[in-house]
């Protein structure tokens, strides 16, 4: 997994390529963690993202409650068919902004 992050002012666009899975998950989530606080509305780029398992869903419902409360924008673009048809599987589709 890589992780390229874009700050364009206060708004941040994470990209992440490869798989987001058990192993990579916590790496992902403390990347987000990191810039918490000097973004002011976060895009996750998943346009070269090719796997994410349920501990990656994890990390994006916990991003969501972590940023919900604070009304901070959150939105996932550039979402392949298969990431899509995972959140859709897992419901996550209504309660995640994907685009």
């Amino acid at each position: 997994m890589n992780i390229e992050k874009i700050y364009n002012e206060k708004e941040l666009t994470i990209t992440v390529d490869s798989q987001i899975d058990t192993v990579t998950a916590p790496d992902f989530e403390n990347e987000i963690n990191d810039e918490i606080g000097k973004f002011d509305s976060l895009i996750l780029d998943f346009e070269n993202l090719e796997y994410i398992s349920s501990a990656g869903l994890r990390v994006l419902i916990a991003t969501q409650k972590k940023l919900q409360p604070e009304g901070i924008p959150f939105k996932i673009i550039n979402t392949p068919d298969t990431i899509k048809e995972i959140l859709t599987v897992s419901g996550l589709d209504n309660i995640l902004n994907i685009k």
